[in-house]
């Protein structure tokens, strides 16, 4: 075999995307693109705030000498510090800039944070349904992916799931607020009792368990929701997080991670962290965009408009019969099929030229995922394929 046998089985494992993305391109070029209705990709389709345009432009026009340069393998001071002060307010902690180390998205913050903590065969608890490339990450460093599922109705977590899912070998849970696919929140009362449980099974254990909170949506909460952050209520926790989606600035890959000041032998985590971020490859975040990020930590894309997309898009299927929970944040919705085979149904879809992910893809067959982060006119033209699909399925149509 060309390539190793296990890359071969992940790529044949998760690869919905991918497929939907090729099947997207065939049904553009035969009906073309203003009758294909793609809601595959998150992949934001607004531009970054008026904000990073003007100070991408300064910084063009008055360079710093020797800005593309190296520096350390944590980032800039500026950018850290600036991160440092927006988790202090939220955080209602002092958290120094020596507890951020800036990396490339939440992504590579991610993979670094699960080389610096995991010995192999260590488990990482996944909360079902879950972003799909985690358990690709934690077999990255050697770790195992221990599924748990959240309450099938709400997607909040279960408590007695998750307590029964730590042993010996638990060495983390990751969480993702809002959460992708289903676009929830978990509110700050879960998180205190999720930090009461850990604290608890650590003293029983005699071992750290980490919280990983995965916070790339944070900003995108809608009708004056926030995300709650983690270091309130666990101490041993680390925030990974990405300009991606709140600065719309995907392909630039510019993200960190922090660590709560109060977790054990902190320093030791950071230097591991800034070890990892060097040797996995990253070296640092991207020179230029951290100088941009330092600016722009009060800033965001419009969230007014994605939750008016939610809106109209929820509206819309919810009044043909598809059945969900209403997103509190982020940009996808995640319905129950109406097929018990979501692979099933999503070749259903297309043949409206409706183009969706199965939920099998998110650890989680029986659902499919929409993302509205595209065109709102592409969402209003879509409506009488939905309602076609509708009709078709025996839905109220």
């Amino acid at each position: 075999m060309a390539i190793a046998s296990k890359v071969q089985t992940f790529i044949e494992g998760a690869s919905w995307i991918r497929r939907m993305f090729e099947e997207g391109e065939r049904l553009r070029a035969v009906h073309g693109a203003d009758k294909v209705y793609d809601f595959t990709l998150g992949n934001p389709n607004i531009e970054p705030p008026a904000r990073f345009d003007q100070e991408f432009r300064k910084l063009a026009e008055n360079p710093i000498p020797g800005m593309h340069r190296y520096m350390s393998n944590a980032g800039y001071e500026e950018t850290r510090a600036a991160v440092a002060g927006l988790l202090s307010e939220t955080a209602g902690i002092a958290v120094p800039s020596s507890c951020v180390v800036m990396t490339c998205g939440a992504s590579g913050a991610l993979n670094v944070v699960l080389k610096t903590i995991l010995n192999p065969g260590e488990e990482v608890i996944i909360l079902t349904p879950h972003f799909v490339e985690y358990k690709f990450y934690i077999d990255n460093h050697g770790g195992v992916p221990r599924e748990v599922w959240t309450d099938q109705e709400t997607f909040q977590l279960q408590f007695p799931a998750i307590e029964a899912a730590i042993n010996h070998k638990t060495r983390a849970i990751i969480i993702n607020t809002p959460n992708n696919p289903t676009g929830v929140i978990y509110p700050a009362e879960s998180l205190q009792k999720l930090g009461e449980l850990i604290s608890r099974k650590e003293r029983e254990l005699d071992r750290h368990i980490y919280v990983i909170s995965d916070e790339p949506y944070g900003r995108i909460a809608y009708e004056g929701k926030s995300v709650p952050n983690i270091f309130k209520y666990v101490d041993n926790s680390v925030i990974v997080t990405s300009h991606s989606k709140d600065l719309a600035l995907p392909g630039e890959r510019i993200g960190y991670l922090a660590a709560n000041p109060n977790m054990t032998h902190c320093e030791l985590f950071i230097e591991g962290a800034i070890f990892c971020n060097r040797t996995l490859g990253f070296v640092n975040a991207p020179a230029l965009l951290q100088r941009l990020v330092a600016k722009l930590q009060h800033e965001s894309v419009d969230i007014e408009d994605y939750q008016s997309k939610r809106d109209l898009l929820y509206t819309h299927l919810t009044s043909l019969g598809f059945k969900m929970v209403k997103p509190d944040g982020a940009f996808y919705l995640f319905p129950k099929s109406p097929l018990a085979d979501d692979v099933a149904f999503v070749k259903v879809a297309q043949k409206h030229h409706l183009l969706l992910v199965p939920g099998a893809g998110f650890g989680a067959p029986g659902y499919f995922r929409i993302a509205y982060c595209v065109d709102r006119a592409m969402i209003e033209r879509s409506f009488d394929a939905w309602k076609a699909l509708a009709v078709e399925l025996g839905l109220k149509g």
